[in-house]
This record gives structure tokens, C-alpha cells and sequence, in this order.
């Protein structure tokens, strides 16, 4: 029987049996956490009031996400314009499910407060210069992914793994590496802002992928046929991406092989996923695309000032690649319209949206708890509680 909490928005046969053979399995979560300098630009995010306060929104959120609400923060989560952080969405989850979580920091600009996994990555420069990455330094990531992704399927009997991620600026660095891949996504990503930032973010995203074409010192060949004929994704990334993406484009193609896979968030994820499909293709790499899905929450999938629908389909468009897979994109219904709480109401009007792999938290409560929207509500209200009280 459908769970009436999940909606497939593509790929729906692909997304009934996925979800069919994963009820009532507990998942493990892995949450990468990165840096880019994009994310500074003033207006860019609305993950962090300023952009001062948005170099320790991972800090904070994995910090959270790993002690809850009782401990004092050597990182409290920062204040946002808007809402409260999707983290608390995740932390209610994982928390009353004791769902085993491991974080990884591929590059952060200062270590997090907590145990970590530190894969020896390194924070993005701004995408806008066209050289974000060392390739050395992205190779590296991607080996680390493959590894952990491994080691982690490798546990995991009959459940699955959740990829989950924090990186500010991180929708932008997404729609440059969609777009450097040939996928039609312009106007179509997500934001942490009410009304999605399109212009700020394709300004950058162009001036990125201008630097990069420059630098390949093939003024005159055109840049379509170019990329066409040998676009290499990994150098794509060390151009214009963030050090999260290619871990978990690793980490998800060497899961794949043994179990299931979730990719939880929305734009960013979509874009892994192109990006695990061109590498899987350029290195002849194996992995099994049916086992993944992409895992968000209803204000992603809806988001009126993105096309977050369109843009899954899109991906099985692309003109440069041959591989053409859609992944299934699932959503979980939550709805904060009838919280008591103003932090959470402010979701519904298209503040925050996720991140944390909230999305996927909830849709893994449905799955193997069978939650109904009134018990996520009444546990993520409690955790909210927990937390004001220990402001006060």
C-alpha cells in the first residue's frame, strides 16, 4: 500500500518499487559537509544572516545534528532571516529512530565541534573565477567517496544509505555544474530564499564557466562541440563545483552496488546525480542506477520559484551525454501550515525549504515507522521546544 506521506514526482514505477522494497528498513545516514566561497557573495543564500555568520552554518548544523538541543554549542546554529534550520527536521528523526549518523567534512574553512570524518578536501574558491578546485584535490574527494561508500554499503544488510549534505552557496554551485553538463537548468534550482535568486546566480554561473572555457586555451573551437566530445565532469568540478559534490557522486555510485541509495536534498542533489551519471560514463565505472532516488521535502518539489519537477526530467534530456536517466524524485508531505511555531510556518511561505537531508528524514520515518504528518509535527515542535528553553 502507498504511503499517502511520500509523492513520487518522476519516475514513478522506478519510485513505487524502490520505496516498496525499503519499508520498514532504518537507513544510515552520511552527511558531507563543505564550504564555497560563493556562498559569501551578499544576497546569495539565506543560510546564515550574514556572510560572516554563513562560514559556520555547517559548523553549527552538524554540531546540532550530532548532540541535539541540550548541548552548548561551540557553534549555535545561526540566526536566519527566516525559519528555523532544517536541522531540527532531521535531528527529531534520526534521534527517535536511532538512526546511526556519520558526518564527513570534504572542506570546511574550520573544523566542526564534533567527531568528524575528515577527508583531506579543502573549501571552493567562488565559482565566478572559473578555478574553484585543485583537480588534485578533487580526484582525492572522489577516491574518499568511492571508499566510504563502500564501507558504508558494506554495513548496511537489508536497509539503505541517505546522502545528506550542508553547503552554502551550494544551489549555485549546482546549477553550474548542470549547466557545464550540458543539462537545461537556468531558471529551474531551488533556493534558501522565498523568491529563487535566478539572475545573481546564472551571472556567476556564466563568468564561471566563461573562465574555464577561456582557460582551456581553445579560443577557437566552439565550446558546445567541445564539451560534447570530452567534457571531463571531475574537471568540471574543480572549475566551477564544491567539494561535497564529487564525494557524494563517489559515495553513491560505490553504495549503489550493494544497496540503496537516497540522495536527500533537492537542486544540489539533482546535480550529483548528473554528475555520478557523466563520471560513471567518462571513467567506465559501474553502478546501479535503479537503486537511487533523490529525496526532498514538498517545498523543494513545489517551490513555485524554481522547477525542481522540470529539471529531474531534464536530466534524462541532456544533449551531451548518452545516459539519459531520470532518477526518481520523492517528496515527503510535511506540512508545517498548522505549527504552532512561526520558525516553522515560515517554511510554508518558502523560507529554508531543506538541507540536512531533513527531506529524507522524514520520508525514512514514513517508510520504516510508518509517521503520519500530526506525529513528525508534534516531535519536531517538542525538539524546537527543547531548544528555545535552552536559549532562555
Amino acid at each position: 500500500m502507498p504511503n499517502s506521506q511520500i509523492r513520487i514526482y518522476t519516475q514513478k514505477e522506478q519510485g513505487e518499487q524502490w520505496l516498496q522494497r525499503y519499508r520498514g528498513c532504518l537507513p544510515v545516514f552520511a552527511c558531507v559537509l563543505g564550504f564555497t566561497e560563493t556562498g559569501l557573495i551578499p544576497g546569495i543564500s539565506a543560510a546564515g544572516r550574514t556572510p560572516e555568520d554563513r562560514k559556520y552554518t555547517a559548523c553549527a548544523d552538524a554540531e546540532f545534528l550530532y548532540y541535539g538541543p541540550e548541548h552548548k554549542a561551540q557553534y549555535p546554529l545561526p540566526p536566519l532571516a527566516a525559519g528555523a534550520s532544517p536541522v531540527l527536521i532531521s535531528r527529531t528523526v534520526f534521534e527517535s529512530l536511532k538512526i546511526p549518523v556519520h558526518l564527513f567534512n570534504a572542506g570546511l574553512p574550520q573544523p566542526p565541534a564534533l567527531p568528524v570524518i575528515d577527508l583531506g578536501g579543502a573549501p571552493a574558491k567562488c565559482l565566478s573565477g572559473g578555478a574553484a578546485m585543485e583537480i588534485t584535490t578533487v580526484h582525492h574527494l572522489f577516491e574518499q567517496g568511492l571508499l566510504w561508500g563502500e564501507r558504508l554499503a558494506a554495513n548496511i544488510q537489508q536497509g539503505y544509505l541517505i546522502v545528506g549534505e550542508c553547503v552554502v552557496g551550494g544551489t549555485t554551485t549546482a546549477l553550474a555544474i548542470l549547466t557545464g553538463l550540458g543539462i537545461d537548468a537556468a531558471g529551474k534550482v531551488n533556493s534558501s530564499h522565498p523568491v529563487c535568486n535566478h539572475a545573481q546566480k546564472w551571472a556567476l554561473v556564466q563568468a564561471g564557466l566563461d573562465k574555464m572555457r577561456g582557460s582551456k586555451k581553445q579560443g577557437e573551437i566552439n565550446f558546445q562541440s567541445q564539451i560534447q566530445n570530452s567534457v571531463d565532469p571531475l574537471q568540471l568540478v574543480a572549475a566551477v563545483g564544491d567539494p561535497m559534490q564529487v564525494v557524494v557522486a563517489g559515495m553513491a555510485i560505490a553504495a549503489s552496488r550493494s544497496c540503496g541509495v537516497m540522495l536527500a536534498g533537492g537542486t544540489q542533489m539533482l546535480a550529483v546525480y548528473a554528475l555520478i551519471s557523466a563520471i560513471a560514463q567518462a571513467y567506465a565505472l559501474s553502478w546501479q542506477p535503479e537503486a537511487v532516488v533523490v529525496g526532498t521535502t514538498r517545498w523543494v518539489a513545489e517551490d513555485p520559484t524554481g522547477a525542481t519537477v522540470d529539471l529531474a526530467l531534464n536530466l534524462g534530456k541532456n544533449s551531451l551525454t548518452l545516459s539519459r536517466e531520470t532518477p526518481p524524485l520523492l517528496a515527503t508531505h510535511l506540512s508545517f501550515a498548522d505549527s504552532r511555531y512561526p520558525q516553522l510556518r515560515a517554511y510554508e511561505q518558502g523560507f529554508v525549504k531543506e538541507g540536512m537531508g531533513a527531506g529524507a528524514a522524514c520520508i525514512a520515518a514514513h517508510l520504516s515507522q510508518d509517521w503520519q504528518q500530526h506525529q513528525l509535527l508534534t516531535a519536531i515542535e517538542a525538539q524546537l521546544e527543547r531548544l528555545s528553553t535552552e536559549f532562555h
